[in-house]
C-alpha cells in the first residue's frame, strides 16, 4: 500500500527538483551574502517550573532574565502560568508588551501546545478554540509568530516536582491505535487550514514545528505546509528534532525550507571548562547556524531548557541551574554564530 504522505503532485515534484538543484549547485538563496540577521531568543518554557525544582517565574521576570543574560527577545509559552489566553486579555497583553519594550526586549513569538490529531471531534474543536484565542493573544502582544504543532501529546507534572512524557504519550497512542496515519494526517490538515484563516485575520503567521508524533521528519512538515497552501502558514524548523542527523542532511533540509522558515529553537545543557563553554550533548548547533546563514534567515534562534534534568543528590536542580544554563547558552550561541560566519567568510 502506498503511503500517501509521500505522494506528490507534478507541480510539487518540479518545485522540489528546482530547490534541490539550487542547493546542490552550491548557490545561496538571495540575501544570504550578508549572513542574514540571526537573533538570540529565550523561550519562556525554560522558566515554567516544569523541569526544575521550584516555582515558575512570572513573564515579567522572564523578560528581566532575558535582558540580564543578553537575549534580544522572548517567546511566550501558551500555557499556564505563562501565556494561556484565559489569563491574557487585551489589557494584560498590552501591559506586558510595554514592559518588555521598555527593557529593549521583543516579544517575537507565542508557542501553542495544540493537538489537532484527536479521533474525538470534541477534543479537536476545543483545540481550534484554543489556537484561535492564542492567535488573538499573539496579535495583542505585538508578536508576529505563533508556533504550532500538528499533535502535541502533552506532559504530566509529578507531585514531587518535575514532569514526565510517558503518560501523555501512552494516552495518545491508545486513542490512535484504530486509525490510519492518513486519517490522522487529514484531521491535522483540516485543523491547520482553519486556524490559518484565523491567523490571517489578525496579521499573524503560524510556524509549524517539525515535531513528532505525526511528523516523522522535515519532509512531512514541508508536505503539510504545501497541502494547507496558506500564506499564513510557514515553518519552525528545529534541526535537533531530526534525530541522529547532522552535516549535509541538515544543510539540505534548511535549504529546502528556505524562505518558509520563520522560527527556530536550540536546547542543551552547558558547563564552563577551563574558560570554554562545553555543551552536554552535541546537537550540531554549528550545522544549524550554518544552514540559517546560508539561506539568509532573518529571525530568532530561541533557547529552551525543556527536558528532564539530572538529579543532584537525589533532587531536581533548582532555578540557579537554569539561570547558569540560560547564561551559557546565550554566550555559546553568540560564539557559534561568530565562528561560523568566519568560516563562511561573512
Amino acid at each position: 500500500m502506498v503511503d500517501q504522505r509521500f505522494v506528490m503532485s507534478r507541480r510539487e515534484f518540479v518545485r522540489n527538483a528546482v530547490l534541490a538543484a539550487g542547493a546542490l549547485s552550491g548557490r545561496r538563496i538571495a540575501g544570504a551574502r550578508s549572513g542574514g540577521d540571526l537573533r538570540i531568543g529565550l523561550y519562556s518554557i525554560t522558566y515554567l517550573g516544569v523541569w526544575y525544582g521550584g516555582d515558575a517565574l512570572t513573564l515579567e521576570q522572564v523578560v528581566e532574565r532575558a535582558k540580564k543574560y543578553g537575549y534580544q527577545g522572548v517567546e511566550i509559552d501558551g500555557k499556564r502560568p505563562h501565556g494561556n489566553p484565559l489569563d491574557m486579555p487585551k489589557v494584560r497583553c498590552r501591559e506586558l508588551r510595554r514592559y518588555a519594550a521598555d527593557r529593549g526586549i521583543e516579544i517575537y513569538a507565542v508557542a501553542a501546545n495544540n493537538d489537532f490529531s484527536s479521533p474525538i471531534p470534541e477534543f479537536r474543536e476545543s483545540q481550534l478554540l484554543y489556537v484561535r484565542e492564542l492567535v488573538r493573544m499573539t496579535a495583542d502582544l505585538g508578536a508576529k509568530l505563533l508556533r504550532v504543532f500538528l499533535a502535541w501529546p502533552g506532559v504530566t507534572k509529578r507531585p514531587e516536582g518535575g514532569a514526565r512524557y510517558d503518560i501523555a504519550r501512552g494516552v495518545w497512542q491508545f486513542t490512535h491505535r484504530e486509525f490510519t496515519a492518513e486519517q490522522t494526517w487529514e484531521w491535522c490538515r483540516d485543523g491547520l487550514k482553519e486556524v490559518a484563516r484565523y491567523a490571517g485575520d489578525h496579521g499573524v503567521t503560524l510556524a509549524l514545528q517539525n515535531h513528532a508524533p505525526v511528523i516523522r521528519d522535515y519532509r512531512d512538515a514541508l508536505r503539510m505546509i504545501r497541502e494547507v497552501g496558506s500564506p499564513h502558514l510557514k515553518a519552525c524548523f528545529d534541526t535537533r528534532l531530526e534525530t541522529g542527523k547532522k552535516g549535509d542532511y541538515l544543510l539540505q533540509a534548511t535549504r529546502e525550507f528556505g524562505p518558509l522558515q520563520v522560527l527556530s529553537h536550540f536546547g542543551d545543557e552547558f558547563d564552563r571548562v577551563d574558560g570554554k563553554i562545553v555543551p552536554k550533548e552535541d546537537e550540531f548547533l554549528a550545522d544549524q547556524v550554518r544552514g540559517l546563514l546560508d539561506i539568509g534567515y532573518r529571525g530568532y534562534l530561541g533557547y529552551e531548557l525543556c527536558h528532564p534534568l539530572p538529579l543532584v543528590d537525589g533532587r531536581l536542580p533548582g532555578i540557579d541551574y537554569v539561570d547558569r544554563n540560560v547564561q551559557l547558552a546565550a554566550e555559546y550561541l553568540r560564539d557559534s554564530i561568530a565562528s561560523v560566519k568566519r568560516q563562511m567568510g561573512l
